[in-house]
């Protein structure tokens, strides 16, 4: 029965989903890090000295895949295994950072790539060193992706409502 003022009544509580992250949108930023990462070389060539690449780039990206690790096995345990429910600014929290940390991990894993490829076969002082540890550098940003994702996994709750 309606309400003869109009009033609908209480404001029902938004339900609401997300999807995974899709890996078509992971791809383009891989393919985009890709093309930075090549471009790096050749323009820096031209107005200096290319960077090096270090291992604390590789070395900082691998604690960010622990960090994600750690979280995304907690919140497992948490979710999945004991049934406890998230606090809902909590559950938002780690899947804003999963969503971050999968697409910055793809767009460094292309971006370091690409660096990579792009010394491969070239003559110069340092350039095998530099392919090497972007390609070191290319894995653990693969690995933040991954480790993103399996975060995004793990705040992933069953809907108690059956399927339409």
């Amino acid at each position: 029965m309606s309400d003869p003022l109009g009033d609908p009544g209480p404001p029902e509580e938004p339900g609401g989903s997300l999807r995974p992250t899709s890996p078509a949108a992971l791809t383009a930023w891989a393919v985009v890090g890709l093309v930075g990462g090549w471009l790096v070389h050749p323009v820096a060539d031209r107005w200096g000295t290319p960077p090096l690449v270090t291992w604390a780039q590789p070395l900082a990206l691998l604690l960010v895949v622990a960090i994600l690790g750690a979280t995304a096995w907690i919140t497992y345990r948490q979710v999945h295994v004991r049934r406890e429910r998230l606090d809902p600014q909590q559950a938002v929290n780690r899947l804003v950072l999963a969503r971050a940390c999968a697409y910055v991990g793809a767009l460094a894993a292309g971006g370091y790539l690409g660096y990579a490829v792009s010394w491969l076969g070239v003559p110069a002082e340092l350039a095998e060193q530099r392919a090497w540890r972007s390609a070191a550098a290319a894995l653990t940003g693969a690995g933040v992706a991954v480790t993103a994702l399996l975060l995004e996994r793990a705040c992933r709750v069953r809907s108690d409502d059956p399927a339409p």
